[in-house]
């Protein structure tokens, strides 16, 4: 199928050809007609697989065809992190290329004042995150009486019981005739019961299976200890000469740390995570890109937006506590087709976190020693999550239909670095 069954004007088709669209994804293929139709569309597909065209060429088709009202808002994209807002709203711009629309960008982390200017005669799209937009709509910078579109972008985030109180203030904000689409890599059930709330008889979606992981990442756990986690982290990178290599951990503390102890190592690295300013993560993103970095070490802020051409590795320092997070982070690599390899380094502390991630995915997960930093068979588990009757407890859970996913399961001490208003 080509771009001209989808219903878009020749001018759209003209502009992603230009930029090197040939063919639709299955996401597209389904989203983009239903979107030109008016309908409310929840949207799961795999993180690379063109979610943000899919909403973004239907919403610039329709905005492009009927003049903006003075000071309106049209179209509104949330998204859960800056830097997925920032890629958002650059494809917008892309996409939007030869029409008279204008884009926005809002989100916490810089100064306020510019976005103020920048908004207060509205726009036709702005792409914000929840606290930084709700600074704006207190401050009486515009409105949205006048929106017809509203995307929630990694929708199962949006919706997490983080952002619930955010979004209920947005939605009392928002007309009840507006348009409404949630795209995301993953969905749980109790997320798609949630989110009936705000749509209007939506379409689902579902290129794949749910909560799955892209069939061209390679996978593998390595069993270590946690003391030679680092260690043979710098070692693989090092011995197998890996460049731009994402590693993710559960806290900042710890991706600072690690970041630091890899630098003495030899392998070049800086962190990245919510404490640190825009500017700086900015500038770790941009020397991760262009090689002057070897390595990035991030919490699950960085899961969501990064768009990074060409990233072949993914190590999972430390398994997550959202088993979903997964999917996300080794989402990182293998992307548009690409092939990627995932590392995870379990150590027998986490391996009731293992246990979650598979639940979710449906398959079991390759394991094996690195030689040269097999584990300490001898040493016994700490956590009771491990315990037979635990893992005996969670597999009737499962069969029974009571634990759909890891979501709401969080291990002793674990502070993703996510707070209650995320911006």
């Amino acid at each position: 199928m080509s771009f001209s069954k989808l219903g878009l004007s020749q001018h759209i088709q003209d502009t992603i050809a230009s930029l090197g669209y040939e063919t639709p994804t299955p996401v597209q293929q389904q989203a983009i007609p239903l979107i030109l139709e008016g309908r409310d569309v929840m949207g799961g597909a795999q993180t690379g697989t063109g979610k943000t065209a899919a909403f973004a060429l239907p919403i610039i088709e329709q905005l492009s065809q009927v003049q903006r009202p003075d000071g309106a808002v049209r179209a509104l994209v949330l998204t859960p992190t800056r830097e997925l807002a920032q890629q958002v709203s650059k494809s917008f711009v892309e996409y939007a290329q030869g029409t008279e629309l204008t884009v926005e960008l809002a989100y916490g982390g810089v100064s306020l004042n510019p976005q103020i200017k920048a908004l207060k005669n509205g726009c036709d799209v702005i792409v914000a995150t929840p606290g930084r937009l709700l600074d704006l709509l207190f401050k009486g910078t515009f409105d949205l009486d006048a929106l017809e579109y509203l995307v929630f972008d990694e929708a199962d985030r949006m919706l997490d019981m983080g952002f619930i109180i955010d979004i209920k203030r947005i939605l009392k904000r928002v007309p009840d005739s507006r348009q409404t689409m949630l795209f995301s890599a993953t969905f749980d059930d109790a997320i798609i019961e949630l989110s009936n709330k705000f749509l209007n008889k939506p379409e689902l979606i579902e290129v794949a299976q749910r909560n799955t992981t892209a069939a061209q990442i390679e996978q593998i756990i390595y069993n270590v200890d946690e003391d030679k986690k680092r260690e043979l982290t710098s070692f693989m990178i090092g011995s197998k000469n890996w460049q731009q290599v994402l590693i993710f951990v559960r806290t900042r503390q710890g991706a600072d740390a690690l970041a630091k102890e890899m630098c003495k190592d030899g392998v070049k690295t800086q962190s990245i995570h919510g404490d640190k300013s825009q500017g700086a993560r900015d500038k770790a993103l941009e020397e991760f890109k262009s090689g002057k970095i070897r390595a990035l070490v991030a919490t699950d802020v960085a899961a969501r937006g990064l768009d990074i051409d060409d990233l072949n590795y993914v190590i999972n320092y430390e398994l997550p506590y959202i088993a979903e997070d997964y999917i996300h982070r080794i989402g990182r690599t293998g992307r548009a087709g690409n092939s990627g390899l995932a590392v995870s380094l379990m150590t027998i502390d986490e391996e009731w976190l293992l246990e979650e991630i598979e639940a979710i995915v449906d398959e079991k997960l390759p394991q094996a020693w690195y030689p040269g930093y097999e584990p300490d068979l001898t040493k016994k588990s700490s956590v009771k999550k491990n315990s037979k009757s635990s893992q005996k407890r969670r597999a009737n859970e499962r069969a029974s239909g009571k634990r759909q996913s890891g979501s709401n399961q969080r291990g002793n001490g674990g502070n993703t670095g996510n707070s209650r208003r995320r911006r």
